[in-house]
């Protein structure tokens, strides 16, 4: 499965950059293929691990802000495996088709 999420701590101030980062050295500690962007931090794996990572990240941030909101957004396909680099690649090979 593939989950993209995002955590943002509240009440801290405008900054939280430092925070966010802290939550993405917890996904990318986990060795699970990941990717971030501007927006979402992406992981693969199965549904227990990957879970268990947005928990982890989100626990890191709250340990330092009284609030953490989370958007997650999951794409359950059992079977499917490299799915982070395969769907790009897919819509890529498309376009480079014209």
């Amino acid at each position: 499965m593939l989950i993209a999420f995002s955590v943002t701590p509240l009440g801290v101030g405008e900054s939280v950059g430092d925070l966010v980062a802290e939550a993405v050295r917890v996904v990318r500690e986990s060795g699970l293929p990941n990717r971030t962007d501007a927006m979402f931090t992406t992981v693969e794996g199965e549904w227990d691990e990957v879970m268990a990572v947005v928990k982890r990240a989100v626990d890191v941030v709250a340990e330092r802000a009284p609030r953490v909101s989370v958007v997650l957004k999951a794409d359950v396909r059992p079977g499917v495996t490299d799915a982070l680099t395969a769907k790009v690649a897919h819509v890529e090979a498309r376009l480079a088709e014209g």
